[in-house]
């Protein structure tokens, strides 16, 4: 028999990685901002729509959905054995994870459109994976995102068994698997985590995408097992963006104007953060996490002092991740740098 998971109430806190919280998540409206000018529109959900702020489509989040879209349509007529899959690869802050989050959220909706039931069907699974995971763990998280109850005294396979049935009856399209260099697979449990990553590829009919820092150079591709994995999937490289050619510059401007357009600040002029693109992409070294945190925390500052506008003045101010702190004082470095004679 199966039950709905318990579903929480009001404000309570829901991770992404339970059915309640992945719920909330595709059923929140996309954000709009309001006329600026709105009298009705208090400083608090106007400081709300600022942290929240909006998701832009980048070059990678779109081969992201190409690929996964051609995978959905092949594995579709797999009867049998593990399917094709993707990987989402790249450095920290590139966005991995919001692109893989975006990506699920656009295939339950448009499954929902095709199914007036939707409270039948689980179309997508988004799970992490936890730190030094065992097998078990890995299954666990699986089982606590369907609600599933997971007692200690229940092992691996009865989990495992409990949770493939569900995701069948479910008919789940789309598995996303969040941080899979996590995975050691240079040790035995690391490896037996893999195996079970394997597993549940071959008996749940879904297209699986993982996502991690930099997989193509980890050990999770390495090896007998490895190589099994990197013969089911693909990988796509979610890269900083660059900032040389003409194409770069205007994808990056591009990028930059529509957070621009979005901020509702009275005192905000048009055209200011493009104006800056340059100084913004030295500063963020082309990484949409940095970016959007650079400018969202800005925006807030901005707010609380009353000026409601972004200076480069007050851009210079906001502190980053220290990893992005560190590549822009190599980057102004390097620049001031004399060159080398010949």
């Amino acid at each position: 028999m199966v039950t709905d998971p318990v579903r929480g109430g009001g404000d309570v806190f829901s991770a992404l990685t339970t059915w309640d919280g992945w719920q909330r998540f595709v059923d929140a409206p996309d954000v709009r901002g309001r006329d600026v000018g709105e009298r009705l529109w208090t400083m608090e959900e106007r400081e709300d729509y600022h942290a929240r702020f909006v998701v832009l489509r980048t070059p990678a989040m779109d081969a992201v959905s190409t690929a996964v879209r051609r995978l959905l349509l092949l594995n579709r007529g797999q009867k049998g054995g593990a399917r094709r899959g993707l990987i989402i690869s790249g450095p920290a802050t590139t966005g991995k994870t919001t692109a893989m989050q975006q990506l699920g959220r656009t295939v339950e909706l448009a499954d929902r459109r095709r199914h007036p039931n939707p409270s039948s069907r689980l179309p997508v699974v988004f799970v992490t994976v936890p730190p030094s995971s065992t097998p078990k763990m890995l299954i666990s998280e699986f089982a606590r995102f369907l609600g599933l109850p997971a007692p200690r005294r229940m092992n691996q396979i009865q989990i495992t068994n409990a949770v493939c049935g569900l995701l069948c009856e479910l008919g789940t399209q789309l598995v996303l698997i969040d941080d899979v260099h996590l995975m050691e697979t240079r040790s035995r449990v690391g490896a037996e985590t893999a195996d079970q990553l394997k597993y549940l590829g071959e008996r749940i009919p879904a297209t699986f995408v993982y996502s991690g820092i930099d997989v193509e150079s980890s050990p999770l591709l390495t090896g007998v097992r490895g190589s099994q994995l990197a013969g089911r999937f693909k990988i796509v490289r979610n890269q900083p963006l660059r900032y040389g050619s003409t194409t770069d510059k205007q994808t990056w401007h591009e990028l930059v104007r529509g957070m621009d357009s979005a901020l509702r600040l009275r005192g905000h002029r048009p055209g200011t953060l493009v104006a800056h693109a340059a100084y913004l992409h030295a500063r963020t070294g082309g990484r949409m996490g940095s970016l959007s945190h650079l400018v969202r925390e800005a925006a807030l500052v901005s707010l609380m002092d009353g000026t409601e506008r972004i200076t480069k003045k007050l851009l210079t101010q906001i502190e980053l991740d220290t990893a992005a702190e560190q590549r822009s004082r190599a980057s102004r470095s390097a620049a001031l740098s004399p060159a080398p004679s010949t």
